[in-house]
């Protein structure tokens, strides 16, 4: 599938992932356009790049609905554990392209080459992660589009794409942060239950999701350094601007200060809301 693809630039490869509605050739841009990146294959961006869409390209199905309708299940049960991994491989495909997001959107801003290598290597894991997710589903006898999946991953990208620091303190610093907070007691569950093969997928999403966040972290104190900001008290306001909602605890506090981000970013924020 790869030699199909025309990439014109890493911004344009990575816009024309964001636009593809079908998720294998979607995944496969996304991973093909990491490779010729890191083989310097690539210039950054070229005039022939397609412009960015309002929305990232998504087939008919799953039908998107606010947070507040989406049905809890019991582990327990096969239809819960389905019911999970399809809300996973939700996560994960908007992560897909919120990754290739940062890198299409913020292509002229004025960082080194090795900020877009950290945000392709996100892109090309979490394209993984769906694929994982999705064959495990097929495996329990569903696949993604089956049930409802909510809308609320992509309206974090809309409200910080006009602000890279932004971006970076709401999507890998609290989203993909909480990946690391929810994913242990996750997979414990599934092990209690006897669904080894699901608790060896979310090892490898945890693992990774390790790095992307002190990918985030890296980034997020590099920019706050050069504006001379403190990266805590950034962070801190950012987030009350930009993010609707609460952070909240428990916290992982140990697998969040490995990958860079300590308590004193996100301890006062716990009863924040904007919303």
């Amino acid at each position: 599938m790869t030699n199909q693809f025309t990439i014109t630039s890493l911004r344009g490869g990575a816009t024309d992932a964001i636009r593809e509605a079908d998720l294998d050739r979607k995944t496969a841009l996304a991973q093909e356009t990491a490779t010729r990146w890191f083989e310097r294959r690539l210039s950054l961006r070229s005039p022939l790049d397609a412009e960015l869409p309002l929305r990232p390209g998504r087939p008919e199905r799953p039908e998107l609905v606010p947070p507040r309708m989406m049905e809890k299940r019991s582990l327990h049960t096969v239809k819960g554990r389905i019911a999970l991994l399809h809300a996973i491989a939700h996560i994960e495909l908007n992560a897909v392209d919120l990754a290739l997001d940062i890198v299409a959107r913020f292509a002229t801003e004025p960082v080194p080459n090795s900020f877009f290598d950290g945000w392709m290597q996100v892109a090309f894991e979490e394209a993984k992660h769906f694929r994982m997710v999705r064959n495990r589903l097929r495996e329990l006898g569903a696949d993604y589009g089956d049930l409802p999946a909510h809308d609320g991953l992509w309206q974090a990208a809309h409200s910080t794409r006009n602000d890279l620091t932004a971006r970076l303190a709401v999507v890998p610093l609290i989203l993909e942060a909480r990946g690391l907070d929810v994913t242990p007691s996750l997979q414990a569950k599934m092990i209690e239950t006897g669904d080894l093969d699901s608790a060896a997928v979310l090892d490898v999403i945890y693992r990774d999701e390790k790095g992307h966040v002190a990918i985030g972290a890296k980034w997020f104190r590099f920019l706050c350094a050069r504006e001379r900001r403190d990266p805590a008290r950034t962070f801190q306001e950012l987030v009350r601007a930009n993010f609707r909602g609460s952070l909240k605890a428990p916290f992982n506090d140990i697998a969040r200060a490995e990958a860079g981000l300590t308590p004193s970013f996100y301890r006062s924020l716990t009863a924040t809301s904007n919303a």
